[in-house]
Parts: structure tokens; C-alpha cells; sequence
């Protein structure tokens, strides 16, 4: 085995691992989202992106900004808001100032929601990221997560 192949193989294993870790952890979520709230970790993450929005110059994001945000294409990101909108969660509205602009915004009821959510998310994180440190592959990278959020 060559030089070359000891770092392919062990760029593909730190890949695997990562993988892994971003499964377990979503999966951990979703389950407790949808448990106590009725809402998948997309939904989740397209109502904490739109609700850190604000109004005036640049306070919107473009559906192209919130795709990427929440690791969708924009069909699919248009088609989760959509969905959220017909529960009473988003509202849409053109822009003010260019007619082909539109914008979505959290309704107060999926603000509500958001915020009733946001300690459900924050457990099942921590929760799943406990967990995966008792794994010797993942332990690690879990470091690295944690080591990120206390800077």
C-alpha cells in the first residue's frame, strides 16, 4: 500500500465517521422533534433560518439562501415551505420594492412553535452527541463539535 492509498483510505474512514455522526445526530433529533412537536429537523431548520431574519435593507434571504441554508434544493425548499405555509406556520409576500421578489416569513404560530421546539432540538443534540462520544471513532469528532461551541 502506498502513501497515496494510506491517506485515501484514511480520508474515506474520517468521511464514513462523519456520516455516521451527522446520522445519528438527525436521527436522534427527528425522533424527538416529531415526537413533541409534529415537526421534521427541515422544518426545524427552515423555521430557526427564516425567523433570524429581519426587515429592512438585506433582511431577507432568497429561496436560493434558504436552500442552502437548510441543505435543500430549491424545489424541495419550495415545496417544505409550502407545506409549513399551508399549516399556518410561514406567510409569503412580495417584495416591496421588486414585484418578482418573495419573501416568506415565520407566522407568530410558527414562532410559538420555534420556540417551543428550540429546547426539544437542543436536548436530542446533546443527547445524540453524548451518546456518539462513547464511540471511539466518533469521539473525536464529537470533540471537535463541542471544542467549536464553546469558542
Amino acid at each position: 500500500m502506498t502513501a497515496t492509498d494510506t491517506a485515501s483510505t484514511g480520508l474515506a474512514q474520517g468521511w464514513c465517521a462523519l456520516s455516521l455522526l451527522h446520522g445519528r445526530i438527525e436521527a436522534h433529533i427527528e425522533r424527538a422533534l416529531q415526537t413533541g412537536h409534529d415537526l421534521s429537523v427541515r422544518e426545524y431548520s427552515l423555521l430557526d433560518v427564516l425567523s433570524r431574519q429581519h426587515d429592512g435593507e438585506g433582511g431577507h434571504l432568497q429561496m436560493k439562501q434558504v436552500a442552502e441554508a437548510v441543505v435543500l434544493s430549491q424545489s424541495a425548499t419550495t415545496r417544505l415551505v409550502t407545506r409549513l405555509e399551508d399549516r399556518g406556520l410561514l406567510t409569503r409576500y412580495l417584495c416591496p420594492t421588486d414585484r418578482r421578489g418573495i419573501y416568506t416569513n415565520v407566522s407568530e404560530a410558527g414562532l410559538r412553535l420555534l420556540a417551543a421546539a428550540r429546547p426539544t432540538n437542543d436536548t436530542a443534540l446533546r443527547e445524540a452527541l453524548d451518546e456518539a462520544a462513547r464511540n471511539p471513532e466518533l469521539a473525536p469528532l464529537v470533540a471537535a463539535v463541542t471544542s467549536r461551541a464553546s469558542v
